[in-house]
């Protein structure tokens, strides 16, 4: 994420609400004419509301992931939580083994979109990292994008043991390049990044003049977050529905897929026992890896697909403008910029998004 790593599915700190408002502003800036390298804008003139009422995404219902979904020990300690789908009469020599990795605040449900569509010929694998979503959330213990990396390594070769694809949004995407820059056997097969994030936290990235600005405030923010009492009562206030809702809305750029069920799959893992150690880890931790240091060690196949309408992972902001600017240098890097779609382009825009992915996965077995 920009130097403001936050995914909207945590509470914003405080300075992000002006950071919010500045963006909204820049859009029109932003749609630049992007079409070097491997780059395409894709235009969108179809309603969100169409998209949305039409029935044109399947989503797989809440409970069918609840009830399939398996448990996996990891380190044959903690309890981490996985969904797999597939058709067997539709998967051909061609298909592919995907991993779905969610956001900060997100889990498995994050995915509801594009499981079936996925599933239609290829293997999905979802996984809830661990401290999110119906995954254990271990008291005290100190997260980190390299445990999280290291945990997806250890799920390919204990679970799902074939190459694979992974498939990560927000600090999702950041933990899959940082597995995929550390792997040493021939475990991932390619990566699909959806805004990739700059960070775990808001200490992501320093060479931008307004995190430079604020960064007392944010050190502020992180000693505040330490202290028990007022960590649980501004936890308690994000996870609230209403307020929940309001924070989604403006992460999204299709405000149609903000519906309670989504505000259902963010609220209701925050209520298990464990989420708000989790949440404090995490906000206040090391920001770990940056994926500009690492995306040139990878050799494997790259899609990124970046909403447009992001004010957190901005296009004009350090990442942003490092990812748009590798499809003319690395010949394995392609990217997409998807118009009017914010944050967590799978919820938001899963047309969109299949519309770009389900094509180059089904290249990718003669590249």
């Amino acid at each position: 994420m920009r130097a403001l790593t936050w995914t909207g599915l945590s509470p914003p700190p405080p300075a992000m609400v002006a950071r919010m408002t500045m963006t909204s502003k820049m859009v029109a800036l932003r749609r630049m004419n992007l079409r070097k390298g491997r780059v395409s804008v894709r235009a969108t003139a179809s309603s969100s509301a169409a998209v949305s009422s039409g029935g044109v995404v399947e989503a797989v219902e809440l409970a069918e992931i609840g009830e399939k979904s398996k448990k996996w020990k990891w380190k044959g300690e903690y309890s981490i939580n996985y969904f797999v789908k597939s058709s067997p009469e539709e998967v051909t020599p061609a298909s592919q083994t995907v991993l779905l990795v969610h956001g900060f605040g997100a889990s498995i449900p994050h995915w509801r979109r594009n499981i079936n569509a996925l599933s239609k010929h290829h293997t999905v694998y979802a996984i809830d990292l661990l401290g999110f979503g119906a995954s254990e959330k271990p008291p005290g213990f100190s997260y980190t994008m390299e445990s999280w990396a290291e945990l997806i390594l250890n799920f390919l070769e204990e679970v799902v043991q074939k190459p694979t694809v992974l498939i990560g949004n927000s600090v999702g995407s950041l933990a899959c390049v940082i597995a995929a820059s550390e792997s040493q056997r021939d475990l991932v097969r390619g990566l699909v990044l959806l805004n990739c994030a700059g960070g775990m936290n808001n200490k992501a990235v320093f060479d931008d003049w307004r995190i430079k600005l604020l960064m007392p405030l944010l050190l502020l923010i992180d000693f505040l977050l330490k202290q028990r009492g007022i960590a649980s009562a501004l936890f308690n206030r994000v996870k609230d529905r209403e307020n929940l809702k309001n924070i989604l809305t403006n992460v999204y750029g299709n405000k149609d897929n903000v519906d309670d069920t989504l505000v259902e799959v963010i609220a209701g893992p925050a209520n298990s026992e464990g989420a708000l150690d989790a949440f404090v880890s995490i906000l206040t931790g090391p920001p770990g890896p940056n994926p500009v240091t690492l995306i040139p060690e990878i050799t494997k196949p790259v899609l990124v697909l970046w909403g447009d309408q992001d004010g957190l992972t901005p296009l004009d902001g350090p990442v942003g403008k490092y990812f748009t600017s590798l499809p003319g240098q690395l010949p394995n890097f392609n990217l997409y910029v998807l118009e009017g779609v914010g944050h967590c382009p799978q919820d938001d825009r899963p047309d969109l998004v299949h519309e770009r992915l389900l094509p180059w996965l089904a290249q990718l077995s003669s590249t």
